[in-house]
């Protein structure tokens, strides 16, 4: 089979699409021939080797898959082949196949397509986990969603209002800003602007934002904090800036405000009775139609380091979509 295979930590253009074996199954398995795969800034960062942990080399980059079941384990009962499917995994996505547990692996709803169902867990996840759980948004509050044209920004726009939400989204262009308007985002703020923060006071009447998303840190996230509204909760979710901002204690103390860390990757061990509810949930809105997925742009298998390269440039509107033969 056609994979994209990792062989040292390098740029993007040093990664190439080889033919390896195709994977067989083990007990417990399933093998889905993959119609869509996503990629994540976090992708980006870990073919390069820059990621928190590595994988070992060689491997096949991807977390985010959505496909048709090929072959199942005789020891599983829950799919069959020809199940429509999205899963997660450590690696392995950008590959015409892929063996995983068969945990790993949620049904997609029909009328839901790959590029959507590709698109859809961990972004959501992370974003209901964070808006719900850690910062207990409430109805008619006031949500400011940093880096809102990306990946999980839209998701919390989208989220936000299914909460209930004033959502304000900030992002650095015209298109950007337009894009998250078009999700649902009731006002927007251009922080690339020396004077935003004034905007976003105008916006709030004084008050400030009650909840900030922050998946970009660097110095617009401080900005952001000095800004939030009294008893505000501060989300960490990222640092697509590339730089970890510094807060001074005193900001929280006069703020009355709270840094509360996300890390979507922990969920499911630390907290394993939330992570299912969350996904019920999610599932559920996925299966009525009540949330959307939002597709970014799609790149044949070919073009994939396309996919890299935009997210890379944080040029990217949602997340983006590789789709498979």
């Amino acid at each position: 089979m056609k994979a994209v295979v990792v062989e040292n930590y390098d740029s993007i253009d040093g990664i190439s699409i080889k033919e390896i074996s195709q994977p067989g199954i083990a007990a417990g398995e399933v093998r889905v021939r993959i119609g869509a795969a996503a990629i994540g800034f976090v992708d980006g960062l870990k073919v390069q080797g820059l990621y928190q942990t590595k994988d070992p080399l060689p491997f096949v980059p991807g977390t985010e898959f959505a496909g048709i079941v090929d072959a199942v384990a005789d020891d599983v009962p829950a799919f069959t082949p020809g199940m429509p499917v999205i899963g997660m995994a450590r690696s392995g996505g950008l590959a015409e196949y892929i063996s995983v547990p068969s945990a790993a692996l949620k049904a997609l709803p029909e009328q839901v397509a790959a590029e959507a169902g590709a698109s859809f867990q961990a972004n959501y996840l992370t974003g209901l986990y964070a808006l719900s759980e850690r910062a207990y948004l409430r109805a008619g509050e006031t949500l400011l969603v940093l880096g809102a044209a990306g990946g999980v920004g839209i998701a919390a726009v989208q989220l936000g209002k299914l909460l209930g939400a004033r959502v304000i989204a900030a992002a650095s262009t015209p298109e950007k800003r337009a894009f998250a308007t078009g999700f649902g985002a009731d006002d927007v703020v251009d922080y690339t602007k020396a004077d935003w923060r004034d905007t976003l006071r105008t916006l709030t009447a004084g008050h400030g934002p009650d909840v900030i998303f922050d998946p970009v840190g660097g110095e617009v996230a401080l900005q952001a904090f000095r800004s939030i509204a009294w008893r505000g909760r501060h989300l960490v979710v990222g640092f697509a800036s590339g730089t970890i901002p510094a807060l001074a204690f005193n900001l929280p103390l006069l703020k009355g405000g709270a840094l509360l860390g996300v890390d979507m990757a922990q969920i499911q061990k630390r907290e394993p009775e939330t992570h299912a509810r969350l996904i019920a949930q999610l599932f559920s809105w996925l299966a009525s139609g009540t949330l959307k997925p939002v597709v970014g742009k799609v790149v044949p298998f070919e073009n994939f380091r396309e996919a890299f390269k935009t997210m890379q440039s944080r040029s990217a509107l949602g997340k983006m979509i590789v789709k498979l033969p």
